[in-house]
């Protein structure tokens, strides 16, 4: 499970920075996107299964 600041990447593209931690998911702050989903605000939820740490 990722950490508070933590490198995730996930969606085949897509790469953050942990924000918060709940027991099922993360809030990710988006800092690289590759692929054609828009992210308003540049943050998303992200599920513990649907991430890899970097």
């Amino acid at each position: 499970m990722a950490g508070v600041g933590d490198v995730i990447s996930f969606k085949s593209g897509v790469k953050g920075v942990v924000e918060k931690i709940y027991d099922n998911s993360v809030i990710v702050s988006v800092t690289e996107n590759t692929t054609n989903l828009e992210f308003e605000g540049n943050k998303t939820v992200v599920g513990h299964k649907n991430y890899e740490i970097i």
